[in-house]
Parts: structure tokens; sequence; C-alpha cells
């Protein structure tokens, strides 16, 4: 097993994940991919990348704020220009992120300081924020003798864009590298990201245990995110809640709807435990399935079989998505509009990182699976009766000869959740059509009343 579960706490007694080392080895990723690009030095705006970049976090309501930025410059280590009182609290519980610089005698808080963007624009143009950011960039590629050479960027507001460009320095693609170095996972990684899917385990057993005719959609998002919560869930980014209906063509968005006897309902539980995701659908008939619901599912299940036989080392994403279905046979006119359906991707600080699986784009250009990745697969169907559909995902680690698979809810069959029905000749069938007419042999029925 390479993804033993631990549990939440630091203990004494056990080697467990450590922190340190997940912080040092990311850094020494991002370094060697930097070395081997020909940029002067990497800097971003986005959380997932600041956090792999300097292990810092300030909570998610900043996520979407572009206001705090990182800077990681060749042959030298990050520095943080971080919001408000966020800097002076670092200086308290986040020391690395000035060790290095002091110890090369930069100063005492070299690494960590106050700094802030424009707030996506809400700062007025006049302020001067782009530019100051510049300035401040500038500053340390001056002090590494970088003048002049490329920054490789993730995401940026096109003032500061522009103003880096006045400052000197070429904005360029820098989301490539840092895609590059985040695809291998290291030991305490993959452990952050068992663990988060151990806490979806969880989750899904109670949703099973809740999932009966009555409850609406929003109410199993409700249960979802208390359950994560309450186990040590850092944020829980979202849960697709999806049924009867709603199946198909699938929305992507949970709704107010009423379950009713006898519908599909499928579930997407994305959630994060120190920063590390989950994205895990499964699928459950609530109180019975029709035969198209089942048959649905089976096809789902198939297809996602075949694909895990092939995950080793050395298999590309065009051998995975070559055994999956053409948009066309599953009710779409082509590969755009039904991506994201067959589908497969990386899964690490963000949902969707390296590899990327789809019929749309891994044919033409595949992607080498190695040792060490961590992604999810998932595969749709729609139901033959045009109303239901099934859907599952798998996360997987890649191990020297193959995969182990980390997503451990039970989805070999088709689940039937809610109470058990009876009637007078016993248990109601679970597979059954939810229109109670369709089950009985209309063509042999005798009239009840004679004419």
């Amino acid at each position: 097993m390479v993804s033993p579960t631990y549990g939440t706490n630091a203990v004494d007694w056990e080697s467990r994940l450590d922190m340190g080392r997940l912080r040092a080895e990311r850094l020494d990723r991002l370094k060697a991919e930097l070395e081997a690009s020909d940029l002067g030095a990497l800097l971003t705006f986005d959380f997932h990348n600041i956090r792999y970049m300097t292990g810092t976090h300030i909570g998610t309501w900043a996520m979407d704020k572009m206001i705090r930025f990182a800077l990681l410059p060749r042959g030298g280590d990050p520095v943080l220009w971080d919001f408000g009182s966020a800097a002076a609290h670092h200086r308290l519980y986040a020391q690395w992120l000035d060790e290095s610089h002091r110890a090369a005698g930069r100063g005492e808080h070299y690494g960590n300081r106050a700094g802030i963007s424009t707030l996506r624009g809400a700062i007025s143009p006049g302020a001067g924020r782009a530019e100051d950011v510049a300035r401040k960039v500038a500053e340390v590629m001056r002090d590494f003798g970088l003048e002049g050479q490329p920054v490789g960027v993730d995401i940026v507001e096109p003032p500061v864009a522009a103003a880096l460009k006045a400052a000197g320095h070429e904005v360029v693609d820098g989301q490539q590298v840092y895609l590059e170095a985040r695809k291998i996972k290291t030991p305490d990684e993959i452990g952050l990201l068992t663990q988060a899917a151990s806490m979806v385990d969880a989750a899904y057993e109670e949703l099973y245990e809740f999932l009966r005719p009555g409850v609406r959609e929003n109410e199993c998002v409700g249960l979802v995110n208390k359950v994560l919560y309450d186990l040590g869930s850092e944020h829980v980014e979202g849960v697709n809640a999806i049924s009867g209906e709603r199946c198909s063509p699938h929305p992507h968005v949970f709704s107010d709807r009423l379950i009713r006897p006898g519908d599909p309902a499928f579930f997407d539980i994305l959630h994060s435990f120190v920063g590390y995701r989950t994205c895990y659908y499964r699928t459950f008939a609530v109180g019975s399935a029709s035969r198209a619901q089942r048959d649905a599912y089976t096809i789902c299940r198939e297809l996602m079989d075949r694909a895990i036989e092939l995950v080793k080392p050395g298999a590309t994403t065009a051998d995975i998505v070559s055994v999956w279905p053409t948009a066309q046979e599953f009710g779409f006119a082509d590969e755009e509009a039904a991506f994201a359906l067959q589908y497969g991707h990386g899964v690490g600080l963000s949902i969707w990182e390296r590899p990327i699986f789809s019929r749309m784009t891994s044919l033409e250009h595949p992607e080498t699976l190695e040792e060490g990745m961590v992604f999810a697969l998932e595969t749709y169907w729609p139901a033959a009766d045009g109303l239901g559909a099934a859907r599952i995902e798998e996360e997987m680690v890649v191990t020297k000869d193959g995969c182990e698979v980390i997503t451990k809810f039970p989805a070999e069959e088709l689940l039937v959740a809610g109470k058990r029905y009876y009637t007078t000749g016993g248990h109601l069938p679970t597979l059954r059509d939810s229109q109670s007419h369709l089950n009985t042999a209309a063509a042999e029925r005798q009239p009840a009343i004679a004419e």
C-alpha cells in the first residue's frame, strides 16, 4: 500500500505525515522546474500556487481576490507579499519564509512582507497599486541579478502585466512550470489526498443512510458539508447533488428538487484537507431502480474498469481515453459538447491539474503516466429511458506496476438507498419502474368489474 490513512492529529508514537518535509519537497520540485525553464522568476497570484511555493494559506474567503502574491527568483527562495496582518502572523508561525534569506544576509523579514495588489481593480487605478506590485517584483529581481529577465506568471490582472513590462520584465506563461512541478506527488501529498478521500468515504456513508423520498438535493448538500467540516475539512469546494430527470443532461449544479421514489441520484463531493482536494462521484437509486437505470450503471462501471486496467507507468492518456465511447455514442454532437463526462484529471491542491484525460485532446496530445501521479477518472452514461443517468468517479495513485484506488465507498454495483417497502407478497423489488403500472402484466390482466 502506497497510501496509508493516518489520524488527523500529530502524535509521538507513529511516524505520520511531515509538514516540514511536505513544504521542502514541494519547493524543491518547483525550483527544479524553474531551473529547467528559460524564466528568470516565477510570480504567482493563484492561491494554490502560492501555497505550493510558500506553504502559507490565509483562508478560502480570499481565493478569488488576487490580493496576495509571491515570487520565486532563479537561484533563490520565495518572497511573499501578504494581505494586511497576515504577514505579521507569518512572522510568528511561518518562520521558514525568512530563514534562508536571513542566513544569506538579506535582512530580517526579506521573505515575508506586507503587500497588496489591486483587489481585482477595486482600488482606483490612480492609486498606483499595479505599479507598486511591479516595483516590488523588480527590486527582488535586481537583488538576484535578474534585471530584464522574463517573469513567468500563472494568472495576472492586465494593469499589473503592463506595469511589469514597463519595469523591464517580459510577462510570459508560467503556469506550465507550476503544473509540471505539481504533477508528481510526494509521499506526504499522497497521504493528504488519501486522508481527504477517506473523509468523503464517511460522508457517503451518512448520505446513503439519509437518502429517501421527500428530501431535497440541497438538504443532501447541507448534510455532506456538516459531515466533512466535523471531520476537519478545510474547505468544501462544492457538492454536486443531481437527481431524477435532472441527471440527463448533467447540469453540474444542485437545486432544491424534491427526491422521489425510484429516482436516480448522483453526487460529486469536492473538499480540501490541508489544501488537498477530492473529486469523487457516486450514484444511487432511491427506493428502487428501473432496468434502464441499472443498465446505465452497468455500462458506466464497465467503462471505468476498462480504464483502470490500463493505468500504469508508461501508459498514456490516449491509451485510457481510447477505451471510452465517442461523444456521438452517448448522445452528444462532438467531444467538446461532451467534455468532462468521460474524463480524467490530476488531483492535488486543485481539483483539475495534470494529467488531463479527454477524447477532445488526449488522442492527439497524449501525456505519459508516471509513478506518483494522482488523478481521478470519471465516467457517465445516460439511461435508455431518457431520464436518468449514472456517474462514477475513482481517484487513484500510479504505482510502479499499476495503480491503487483510494476512493473506497462501494461502487461496483448500483446501490439502492432509502427505506424498504413491504407488500402483501413480501418485499417490494428494488429493481422496478417508478411508474407502478409498468410493473404489472397489463396485457394479461382481467377487468376488475364485469361489463
